[in-house]
């Protein structure tokens, strides 16, 4: 049904198995830091859910980057929260605006409403996952992945993104049960969606608990991370006698280095807070790492960017074998690239990553 894979890269990094080099691909990659994502977005009404709900529009953007830099690995073009939308809690984004849902969870009938969605309210994701797959033709690896229970549960509760996260955190606290059940029902969501997913041709998964970060020790433990384990305690983890990596992602996490790796993941991300030789000494033979270089840094011109990205891969340090396989790294940036970003910049960034991690390889 698909083409052979001819990069695969990412997927044996992911798996810590030996690599020519270390791949490299970067959150947020098909957006509006690029000009011919802009163009299609206007063709789509300059509107982001007309851009993800159409098969041939996602197609398009999420080939884009891979058309302009010599990236490791796709992710498919959606949005995290395309799961609640298929609950019928009424997506929608204003221009300028992030997300925001017309019905949000704000009352126990509300969240004893609330129901694992119908997977063919996702079909159009599905339809894209194949599309993209086969409009890459065994270049790289496609990359499929969903919001965390919690992460959902935040924007679900809040009606958006939020700088307190005040109603969220006063269900969590004065009505744990609700809570709960809130992230019950995610997490058998999540699982579904992805692995419905994998069905349609995803090679890899990455869930984004990009609001973990923001939780109390041991609040994070109970509302977070548990839910994270159920997820992945019920994926598909080989399709087609191909292993399927997951990459878990909790933005300001570390904190919590050690308890995620033991979390089931193949792969930890890491945002740029984190120190990643100590992480690679922390988490040992347990998982692969991703990450991690601020962002911010693409602002700086093209040499400063080549400086800071090599500056990140000797952190790391040189790959070697450990117990069970090699210290796997995928480079990454520590969240998302901003929409500002010159794309020119990107360039020295993927030329730097490719070249330096090289020569990382060489005989000493």
């Amino acid at each position: 049904m698909f083409a052979p894979l001819r990069n695969d890269t990412f997927l044996r990094a992911c798996l810590r198995q030996p690599t020519t080099h270390t791949p490299i691909w970067l959150m947020r990659q098909a957006g509006r830091y690029l000009p011919e994502y802009r163009a299609t977005r206007i063709k789509a009404g300059n509107s982001f859910m007309g851009l993800a709900t159409n098969v041939q529009y996602a197609t398009e953007v999420t080939l884009q980057p891979l058309d302009r830099y010599a990236l490791d690995a796709a992710i498919l073009f959606s949005d995290i929260l395309t799961v609640p939308d298929a609950m019928g809690l009424g997506l929608s984004f204003g221009v300028g605006e992030g997300p925001r849902f017309a019905h949000p969870l704000r009352d126990e009938a509300a969240v004893a409403a609330l129901q694992v969605p119908d997977l063919d309210r996702l079909r159009y994701v599905f339809d894209a996952v194949t599309s993209i797959r086969r409009a890459l033709d065994g270049r790289v690896p496609l990359i499929g992945f969903s919001g965390s229970p919690w992460t959902l549960a935040c924007y679900m509760v809040e009606g958006a993104g939020s700088s307190d996260y005040r109603l969220v955190k006063s269900m969590l606290y004065g009505r744990p049960d609700l809570m709960h059940r809130v992230l019950d029902i995610n997490a058998q969501a999540v699982t579904a969606y992805l692995n419905a997913q994998v069905d349609a041709g995803a090679q890899a998964l990455m869930l984004f608990d990009s609001w973990g970060g923001v939780l109390a020790d041991g609040a994070f433990q109970r509302f977070s991370l548990d839910y994270t384990r159920r997820v992945l305690a019920g994926l598909k983890r080989e399709q087609d006698g191909q292993r399927i990596p997951v990459i878990v992602f909790t933005k300001g996490g570390g904190l919590w280095l050690d308890q995620v790796a033991d979390c089931g993941a193949d792969v930890v991300g890491l945002d740029w807070t984190v120190n990643l030789g100590r992480a690679r000494a922390a988490v040992g033979a347990r998982v692969a790492l991703q990450g991690n270089l601020d962002p911010n840094v693409l602002f700086a011109p093209p040499a400063a960017v080549a400086r800071e990205a090599m500056a990140v891969l000797d952190s790391f340090g040189r790959p070697q074998r450990s117990d069970g396989g090699w210290d796997g790294h995928v480079f990454n940036l520590g969240h998302g690239i901003n929409q500002h970003t010159p794309p020119e910049h990107v360039t020295a960034l993927v030329e730097a990553v490719h070249q330096h991690s090289r020569r990382l390889r060489e005989p000493a």
